[in-house]
């Protein structure tokens, strides 16, 4: 592993053409392959966890899986509906509807009790997942339907409907967060580095990198289904990861070209910094793809597309830095060298100096050093302090698991929706009671569910709104609405896609217990409704008084008759409690494996603990902040968003080991830079203060990009990828400037030798200087 970084670079840089030939032939190659087979997307039974998932896959079994649902709704533009203009209305839709191929059956319409809209349910083919790709016909034809009836409103909502709404919403922000992104992170290498071309590099390789990833995750997604979120997650780590390392390998052989004084050659210079800078990024990278593996033992095909996209894009990205990085370098270095006479001599003749080298760390940088240099204990004692009260509010972390209740109101279809729910408040919720028995139980077991039926209609948390008492003109109106029967006769809404509903608009039935049962008579499925929104306390209440209470007072007493409860809630319930009970698995790997890599790359396992604990204090200071900022509501006009009084049930986990992942990034870059000095045979103090020193600007370099890419999702629309996107450039800032600059030289001060216990100190390294010397760069690292 010491050697291999070199032998890598050696070979490029001799071979630079072929090296970046074969480079963006790999990209390429990755992209064609994985556009050809496309990608194998996640299935409604991927999802499947819990109880909840049992309930669905014994529904599945049976044939009485949910299928996806949009419902139209048809209301006056102003004053009172005319039923008869709206009856002409909803048998356009029903005509329109029940002859797309799409569409597997139209219902009847359907009037709200206030009487004012008039409801129209499509029932889509195909499973759940698939109703967001099918239902752009539907709102093409609902809009249509308005646009033939201007005096009415005639509007579309349902899970499809808004599904699409989130993935174009996501698409448009993550357009957003590239322009905010991209722009800054030029800005930033542009500082760092003086020039356009050198700037230009870590960004063409981060760019490919992720082109190449999102290539290799098509074909991963075959093995392990993609859950739709892996791309998104590319870009984020992508951008980051892939300007990192290569800054890290460009500021090394900038150093060391400064440091030999024109006495190498670029491929001796490349050559020196791959013994170095390309051993960390190995390193670093390893530590990210470990501690990122970990998210599999979550068993959540969510964790395991982030996971698959994660690994994918910081492989990539290491091998970027390997390979087609010593070549540019070469190429770049030879040309330097080639104007390097013409640049002296004309700035000799306009009677300027030779630039000299600037210093490693400027004077922020040294007064954030100074204390720790100074009074170590004090400052360590003082940094822990206050990472720890920062760590305080995650003691009163929630967690919810964010369903279409909690979307943006930016999206059309949950404008929509909340007015079908402010009509309909039967719609928010609806429990999913399934049972399996025996066919010659199916009469004693009808008989239970209508029990249980009747016990949760009587219940107060299942309990309709009042109907809501009509005006004296809305009475006057009654003949009228009953004059307008005949738009809605037997005739205008037959529905040959779905059963004959009823003749004439109903104002109740949607919330009426519904029992369905196979065609075995085995398996049988009761739906209640619920008046709240899934999120809400009453929601979880009921689903709580259904699991505990009438259950067992009912279908639980027949034995041999299994029984499970699904529905948007028991969903959002039963996968919050499984990744409860995943979190000390993964945490425990976690922790482990960030102990054995740190103990493997610097031989020591005090480094190792210290390591650990400075992790934990970084993610534990972000996910405080994350929520004292997301779970109260005093930042919601300053970040843009309504708290959901609780964070987004997989942000901590994931957020956990993304930032130990790169916390490790910057273990290893800054106590690289110590071991390094500490073999050139300087004390443990000159060490620490050498490698601190000379790391500092480019990790804060490196952390600017970071803070920048992740800081982007801020001003994103979806709470959750708000929440991600700022825990993650918190931690990153906290941990390059608080944890990198402060807690861990102090710690590495006040111990001493110790640090590297049990390594012995080494012999001093005599660096080389000379061109004959750069042949072996390995024993220089």
């Amino acid at each position: 592993m010491r050697h291999l970084p070199v032998r890598m670079a050696r070979w490029s840089a001799r071979h630079a053409g072929r090296a970046i030939a074969g480079w963006f032939a790999f990209v390429v190659l990755c992209l064609v392959a994985g556009i050809a087979l496309g990608t194998n997307e996640a299935t409604t039974k991927d999802f499947w966890v819990g109880e909840a998932g049992r309930a669905e896959a014994t529904a599945t079994e049976g044939g009485l899986e949910r299928s996806p649902t949009e419902r139209i709704m048809i209301r006056a533009r102003s004053g009172e509906l005319d039923m008869a203009a709206a009856g002409a209305a909803a048998r356009d839709v029903t005509e329109r509807m029940r002859d797309l191929p799409e569409v597997e059956s139209v219902a009847a319409p359907v009037r709200s009790n206030d009487g004012e809209v008039l409801l129209v349910s499509v029932v889509l083919n195909g499973p759940e997942l698939e109703g967001k790709k099918n239902v752009v016909p539907l709102l093409e034809q609902t809009a249509a339907v308005g646009a033939d009836h201007p005096h009415l409103v005639v509007e579309e909502t349902g899970s499809p409907a808004i599904s699409k709404g989130v993935n174009d919403q996501r698409d448009e922000d993550l357009a957003l967060s590239e322009r905010i992104s991209l722009p800054v992170t030029v800005i930033t290498l542009l500082i760092v580095f003086g020039s356009v071309i050198m700037a230009g590099v870590p960004l063409l390789l981060a760019l490919s990198s992720i082109a190449a990833a999102i290539g290799l995750s098509m074909i991963a997604s075959h093995v392990m289904p993609d859950a739709g979120v892996g791309t998104n997650l590319i870009l984020l780590i992508g951008l980051a990861v892939g300007v990192d390392y290569t800054l890290f390998y460009l500021k090394r052989e900038r150093e060391e070209r400064a440091r030999a004084g024109g006495r190498l050659g670029p491929e001796a210079l490349v050559e020196l910094a791959a013994a170095t800078a390309g051993r960390a990024i190995v390193i670093s990278g390893l530590a990210v793809i470990v501690s990122t593996a970990t998210l599999y033992l979550a068993t959540d095909v969510i964790f395991s597309s982030l996971a698959t996209g994660t690994i994918l894009v910081v492989a990539v990205a290491v091998a970027s830095s390997l390979t087609v990085l010593p070549a540019l370098l070469v190429v770049i270095g030879r040309r330097a060298d080639r104007l390097a006479p013409r640049r002296a001599a004309r700035r000799a003749r306009r009677g300027k100096p030779t630039r000299a080298g600037k210093p490693e760390t400027g004077r922020v940088f040294g007064a954030l050093l100074r204390p720790a240099r100074t009074r170590p204990a004090l400052t360590l004692c003082l940094s822990v302090l206050v990472m720890l009260g920062l760590t305080v509010p995650a003691l009163g972390l929630k967690l919810i698991d964010p369903g279409k209740d909690t979307f943006s109101r930016d999206i059309p279809a949950m404008r929509v929706y909340d007015r079908l729910t402010e009509s309909f408040p039967e719609l928010f919720v609806t429990h999913e009671v399934v049972t399996r028995s025996t066919p010659e139980q199916a009469a004693q077991l009808k008989r239970a569910l209508e029990d249980l039926g009747r016990r949760a209609q009587a219940d107060p948390l299942f309990a309709r709104a009042p109907k809501k008492a009509e005006s004296p003109k809305k009475a006057e109106s009654t003949k009228d609405a009953q004059d307008a029967k005949d738009a809605t006769s037997p005739e205008t809404l037959t529905n040959p896609k779905g059963p004959q509903g009823p003749t004439n608009p109903r104002t109740t039935a949607i919330s009426d217990p519904t029992v369905r049962t196979s065609a075995d008579g085995r398996i049988s499925v009761l739906e209640l409704s619920v008046p709240h929104p899934a999120p809400s306390a009453e929601a979880i209440d009921s689903l709580t008084r259904l699991r505990q209470d009438h259950i067992p007072a009912t279908v639980g007493r027949l034995s041999g008759v299994e029984t499970a409860v699904s529905g948007d809630v028991a969903r959002g319930r039963d996968y919050v409690s499984h990744e409860s009970d995943k979190l000390p698995l993964v945490l425990g790997f976690l922790l482990l494996m960030t102990f054995l890599m740190t103990v493997w790359a610097f031989r020591s396992v005090v480094l190792g603990a210290i390591g650990v604990v400075l992790n934990l204090l970084s993610a534990g200071a972000s996910l405080g902040l994350l929520v004292l900022v997301f779970q109260g509501t005093w930042a919601e006009g300053l970040l843009a968003f309504d708290s959901l009084g609780a964070i987004a049930s997989r942000v901590p986990l994931f957020l956990v080991v993304i930032l130990f992942g790169l916390s490790m990034d910057y273990q290893v870059f800054v106590v690289s830079r110590i071991q390094e000095a500490r073999q050139n045979g300087m004390s443990a103090r000159e060490a620490v203060l050498e490698g601190i020193n000379r790391s500092a600007k480019v990790v804060t370099s490196a952390a600017i990009v970071m803070v920048t890419v992740f800081g982007a999702f801020v001003a994103l629309h979806l709470t959750e990828m708000k929440q991600m996107g700022f825990c993650l450039a918190v931690a990153v800032l906290l941990d390059a400037v608080v944890i990198r600059l402060m807690v861990l030289p102090s710690v590495l001060l006040l111990l001493g030798e110790r640090a590297w216990w049990p390594a012995r100190r080494p012999g001093r390294t005599v660096r080389a200087q000379e061109p004959a010397a750069a042949g072996s760069p390995a024993e220089v690292g």
